[in-house]
């Protein structure tokens, strides 16, 4: 039985390997060369240079600004969907927007937001002057957040369902006020929810590039962007190479540090 388990692992191995390492080696061997194909450590030099580091700045600033608008959303959701009758219907609810293509989602948000858009057509039906909502940094925020919203919520419920009960009453019995109740039992036991849901949206959030074309335009460069770029326009895999090893780097911080203050608060 342990020989065929162990075979069964085999097409795993070979699928990490063959997509998961195999590039990250790729990525690395094209980080070294050159656009003359020679080893060179330009790539890294330029990539300390103050016009990547300032567009590191701001996908960080994005993708927080992201994160923190879906978790405002997601929160207080979570907790309406906890405590609801008809938990089953919202979850779906939830879950229905996730089968939608992502293209085919902001293309939708694309009439919504153009010139001659839904929102448009209304403020000129209540003869108010059309507003530039498309290409600008606030509708991309907009759309980004939408996408993310169940990856947020899903975690955070979770954590909310797993609270027994009786811990809240008897919260309840002992006096403590609503506002309380949240701040000292609900709020510490969904902690691990909403690291996982900040883990699932801000690292993704950080490499974003099709929905900053489509919506944001040139108003928004991120790291997706730039990597997108440097290989399908520039065609400079070694500098495209570079950003996407630091990118990996930045989000393997980025799990480590949650992963380890989620081990801190086990014990």
């Amino acid at each position: 039985m342990r020989n065929i388990s162990r075979w069964l692992f085999v097409p795993y191995i070979l699928w990490m390997l063959l997509f998961i390492i195999v590039p990250i080696l790729l990525l690395v061997y094209f980080s070294f060369v050159d656009l003359d194909g020679h080893f060179s450590l330009t790539n890294y030099q330029q990539i300390l240079s103050s016009r990547y580091l300032i567009m590191f700045w701001e996908s960080i600033l994005y993708a927080s600004l992201i994160t923190l608008i879906t978790l405002a959303i997601s929160y207080p959701a979570a907790y309406f969907i906890r405590g609801s009758k008809w938990q089953n219907l919202w979850l779906l609810i939830l879950i229905i927007p996730t089968w939608i293509n992502l293209l085919l989602k902001t293309y939708a948000f694309i009439g919504l937001f153009s010139h001659d858009g839904i929102i448009n057509q209304i403020l000129t039906f209540l003869h108010l002057p059309k507003a530039d909502l498309l290409f600008t940094a606030p509708a991309f925020l907009i759309v980004a957040s939408y996408i993310y919203i169940p990856f947020m919520i899903l975690p955070i419920f979770n954590s909310m369902k797993d609270i027994p009960t009786n811990i809240l009453q008897a919260a309840s019995d002992l006096g403590a006020s609503p506002i309380v109740r949240f701040t000292k039992v609900i709020l510490p036991l969904t902690k691990q929810g909403i690291l996982t849901g900040v883990q699932v949206t801000f690292i993704p959030a950080l490499s974003l590039f099709m929905i900053t074309r489509l919506i944001a335009g040139n108003k928004v460069i991120n790291i997706g962007t730039s990597i997108e770029e440097q290989f399908l326009v520039i065609q400079n895999y070694g500098m495209g190479s570079t950003i996407a090893i630091g990118l990996l780097v930045f989000m393997a911080l980025i799990l480590v540090m949650t992963n380890k203050k989620s081990s801190e608060r086990k014990e």
